[in-house]
C-alpha cells in the first residue's frame, strides 16, 4: 500500500474501533521544541543522567535543582503544543479516543484539549515536598530559590516526574496497564519502544487482541514486531492528514 492507502485504511480502523488508546513518546514533543532524552542530540547526550538518580537528588539536591530547573522550566517550560498533539485531542472529542497514555512530562497534552491524560513517568506540573508530602503546583516563585522548598514546612521539593530509581507512580501505571487490557486499537506515536517498562505497554495490548498504529519518523523496536499499520513521518504531518481522513469516514 502507498502512503494514502496507508492513512486510509488506518483511518477506517479508527472510526470502526470501540475503545482507541494513543500511545505517546518523545517523538511527538520534539516538534514542540522538546529534545528527546537519548539519540545524538538527546539530553544525555550533552548531561549526565546522574543528576536524575534519586539517591543522587537525595544527597545533592542543590546540584540535581540546577540542571532540573534549566532544562525543563527555564527550557522546556516555554514549549507550546504542536498539531500533532492537537489532532489527539480532537480524535478524542469526536469520540474515537478514549485515553492518552504518555511517556512525556511536559504536559503539553493537556494543553491541546485532551481530557483523558495517564502520565507514565509523571509530570513537570507539580512538585512534592520530601518532608511533609505536600503537592505544589508549579509557580516560578517556587524555583526563586534552589533547591526549591516547601512554604509550609521548609522541606525540599522534588518534581512529580519519575527519576531514576523511582517506579512508576499510580495510578498511571494500573490505569496504563487497564488500557492495555481493553483497547482494540493502540495508535502509537513518536516512541522507540525502547524505555522498560513503558515499552511493554503496547505489547501487552497487542497480545489481548489489539490493532496497533504506528507513526514514526523511522522504524521503531514496534515496526516488524507488533505494528499492523505503519505511517512513517512526521507526527506533526500526519496526525492532522489522519483526522481529516476519519472524518470523511464518520
Amino acid at each position: 500500500m502507498n502512503g494514502n492507502d496507508l492513512l486510509r485504511k488506518a483511518a477506517e480502523i479508527l472510526v470502526n474501533s470501540r475503545h482507541t488508546t494513543v500511545f505517546t513518546g518523545a517523538g511527538i514533543s520534539v516538534e514542540s521544541g522538546i529534545p528527546p532524552f537519548r539519540g545524538p542530540d538527546g539530553l544525555w547526550s550533552k548531561y549526565d543522567p546522574i543528576f536524575l538518580d534519586i539517591d543522587y537528588f537525595y544527597r545533592n539536591p542543590e546540584k540535581s535543582w540546577k540542571l532540573i530547573k534549566e532544562i525543563f522550566y527555564d527550557f522546556m517550560g516555554k514549549a507550546q503544543p504542536n498539531p500533532a498533539h492537537y489532532a489527539v485531542a480532537e480524535l478524542e472529542k469526536m469520540g474515537i479516543v478514549k485515553a492518552v497514555i504518555t511517556q512525556n512530562i511536559d504536559n503539553l497534552h493537556q494543553e491541546a484539549g485532551s481530557k483523558i491524560v495517564y502520565e507514565f513517568h509523571g509530570t513537570t506540573r507539580f512538585l512534592t515536598c520530601m518532608r511533609c508530602g505536600k503537592k505544589w503546583e508549579y509557580t516560578p516563585e517556587l524555583l526563586e530559590k534552589i533547591p526549591p522548598v516547601c512554604p509550609d514546612c521548609g522541606g525540599i521539593l522534588k518534581p512529580d516526574f519519575v527519576f531514576f530509581g523511582e517506579p512508576i507512580p499510580e495510578p498511571a501505571h494500573s490505569a496504563s496497564l487497564r488500557e492495555a487490557e481493553i483497547a482494540d486499537v493502540f495508535l502509537v506515536i513518536g516512541t522507540t519502544g525502547e524505555i522498560y517498562p513503558a515499552a511493554m505497554i503496547p505489547k501487552i495490548a497487542k497480545k489481548n487482541g489489539a490493532q496497533i498504529i504506528e507513526v514514526n519518523v523511522s522504524p521503531s523496536s514496534y515496526t516488524y514486531e507488533i505494528t499492523d499499520i505503519f505511517l512513517q513521518g512526521k507526527a506533526g504531518e500526519i496526525l492532522p492528514a489522519l483526522v481529516e481522513e476519519v472524518k470523511k469516514l464518520k
